[in-house]
């Protein structure tokens, strides 16, 4: 291998070739992914963009590690975590991996603070839960209980708890789904501003083509294949987009 593709492999975070996922069997079968391939690079934000049933929540949970595929590699750093066992892919989403999703999974019982701090407690290198909830504009609101945030706010707890353990990926399924338009741009901003601040690799998945403007790239799904890409020359702010 040369100079130049070693060093072009070392700033690659995940590599995924010819992903299937196939449910179910016989006439009930459901072909998920059909053979993607999808690189990701150290500090890139990028948009997985489909319909409902192109695949994209598939492929987003199989390179977090939350499910295998049928056939085919994900190599993160270079590891294949396909091949791994329960136990280290629990490692690597405790370890590597941040999860933000439609909904938010707070616990109710406990403040936003405490939410967070569930997650920093068992994190190798974690940030204070205080920190992590400054950076999503929460610092305000530490010692408030979920069911006294709005959504926004509570989807903005929920990627602070993502972000606490300074994962190396952060992945996003459809995270501002559930809200308004002027809701949605300030969850974006959270995120947008952790990309910026921590430098941390994103991919986001949404249905929603004004939220891929503010990618570097943007991957469109369509009937479990990635079928084409689009590299932003100019990216939007997310504080400029409205739907």
């Amino acid at each position: 291998m040369s100079t130049q593709a070693a060093d072009i492999d070392a700033q690659l975070v995940l590599q995924a070739r010819e992903l299937s996922k196939i449910y179910g069997s016989g006439e009930v079968e459901v072909q998920a992914l059909r053979g993607v391939n999808l690189d990701l690079a150290s500090g890139e934000l990028i948009v997985l963009l489909g319909a409902s049933g192109s695949g994209k929540s598939t492929l987003l949970n199989i390179l977090g590690g939350l499910d295998t595929p049928t056939s085919g590699e994900v190599r993160f750093l270079g590891e294949p975590i396909t091949a791994f066992d329960d136990a280290a892919l629990t490692r690597y989403r405790r370890e590597h991996v941040g999860f933000v999703f439609q909904f938010y999974n707070l616990i109710p019982s406990l403040t936003a603070l405490e939410n967070v701090a569930l997650v920093t407690e068992i994190a190798r290198r974690p940030m204070p839960p205080e920190d992590a909830l400054q950076l999503v504009g929460l610092g305000a609101r530490l010692h408030h209980f979920p069911a006294q945030l709005s959504g926004g706010e509570q989807q903005r707890v929920a990627i602070a708890r993502a972000i606490a353990k300074r994962p190396d990926l952060l992945l996003c399924d459809e995270p501002t789904g559930a809200l308004d338009s002027p809701t949605a741009v300030l969850v974006l901003e959270a995120i947008e501003r952790i990309h910026a601040e921590l430098g941390t690799t994103t991919a986001l998945i949404t249905h929603n083509s004004v939220i891929a403007e503010m990618a570097s790239r943007v991957l469109y799904m369509r009937d479990g294949q990635i079928h084409h890409e689009v590299r932003n020359t100019t990216r939007r702010a997310a504080k400029e987009l409205s739907w």
